[in-house]
């Protein structure tokens, strides 16, 4: 006769009696409740394949065993994964990307990133490009490394700090010369970690210089970081339109929907110092607006391929930093329309998804056309 204790007995014999939550016995039915080891589905499928076998080659094939699985509760590990939760205390997250390298993305970020300070918000900038950092040279902070500070009983990681904005990224915790060769989910970890354990305070906006292309890194940001909204950066010339159009419609995917804010053409033109009012379409003339057009999204600004630009990102002082340039003038230009059209995309987002912002610091929203 089937009894209570023959079954648990089993149980503890095949090793799983630490699984089992509820066991009760009908006659020849043995209903078990029971926990798997991950919420995979796979799992749960092997788990309840490996029973039915188990209990019929001890119990025969009269015995019927009804099985219910249910997925574990996430571990303390899993809970520290970022889950698309908002990140306390930062208001937007925009996300700056490209289709290609070599288009000035980095560049542009530091400068977005200043210029944002300068015009009084708070700023972040997580440099996520894991195998090509580049924020610790442009910001003059190489050498530098995130201290550590208790918040609320966690120890955390304390951004480096310079020109008002405060940053993380691998440069950080690698050597200047030391290749950072990992896989995907390695990355994507150290991400989560720059991101989630880091006390970045209150902040309006958190920047992240994302890697050129669509790969691994996106996937992990874009998919389960409360991202606000896209800037693409691109320059004019069609074979990086053409990649343009790859990313945007990354962000435009159904399963990712995130709101592409606008477009920054970089290296539109070319004006040399000693004639500062010529303008050379090295590149090619108006291909980002022709793109944006098509593509029913606004281009945020036109940054021309100015000297002084390469030079100031070398010496770590980005030229958005200048005094009464014509530089500054137009990446405030560019980071003012940023926010506008952020604003207006916050408008017709389920306020759970959107926080609006407070400080304008001079910028509107768009007039409706």
């Amino acid at each position: 006769m089937l009894t209570k204790e023959k079954v648990q007995d089993f149980l503890k014999e095949i090793e799983v009696d630490d699984l089992v939550n509820n066991l009760q016995i009908m006659g020849n039915d043995v209903y078990i409740d029971m926990t798997a080891h991950s919420p995979a589905m796979h799992e749960k499928k092997k788990l309840e394949a490996a029973m039915k076998q188990a209990f019929a080659s001890e119990f025969g094939e009269d015995v019927h065993l009804k099985l219910k699985i249910v997925s574990p509760e996430p571990s303390e590990i899993q809970q520290s994964q970022i889950k698309g939760k908002q990140i306390p205390g930062i208001q937007n997250i925009i996300a700056i990307a490209s289709g290609k390298g070599g288009v000035g993305k980095s560049t542009v970020s530091a400068n977005m990133a200043v210029t944002l300070a300068k015009m009084g918000f708070k700023v972040g900038l997580l440099d996520a490009d894991i195998y090509g950092p580049s924020v610790p040279t442009m910001f003059d902070t190489e050498g530098q490394k995130p201290v550590s500070v208790e918040v609320n009983g966690k120890n955390l990681m304390k951004p480096v700090e310079n020109y008002g904005v405060k940053m993380l990224s691998i440069g950080y915790f690698s050597g200047a010369n030391q290749a950072v060769v990992w896989r995907g989910p390695m990355a994507s970890k150290a991400l989560n970690q720059m991101i989630r354990d880091a006390a970045w305070g209150e902040l309006d906006f958190l920047l992240i210089d994302l890697p050129p292309g669509t790969g691994d890194i996106h996937l992990s940001i874009i998919q389960e970081v409360p991202v606000t909204g896209a800037v693409i950066v691109s320059t004019p010339q069609h074979v990086a339109l053409a990649d343009v159009r790859k990313g945007i419609a990354m962000f435009q995917m159904e399963s990712i929907n995130i709101p592409v804010l606008g477009l920054i053409e970089n290296m539109a033109y070319f004006t040399p110092e000693e004639l500062p009012d010529n303008k050379y379409y090295i590149f090619g003339n108006q291909g980002a607006q022709y793109l944006a057009e098509d593509l029913g999204i606004p281009v945020l600004g036109e940054i021309p391929l100015i000297q002084s630009i390469r030079e100031a990102g070398d010496v770590g002082r980005p030229a958005a930093l200048q005094e009464n340039s014509k530089i500054t003038e137009i990446y405030t230009e560019t980071a003012k329309r940023m926010v506008e059209s952020l604003v207006e995309r916050n408008k017709h987002l389920p306020p759970t998804e959107a926080v609006k912002i407070t400080t304008m610091a001079g910028c509107s929203p768009k007039a409706k056309q």
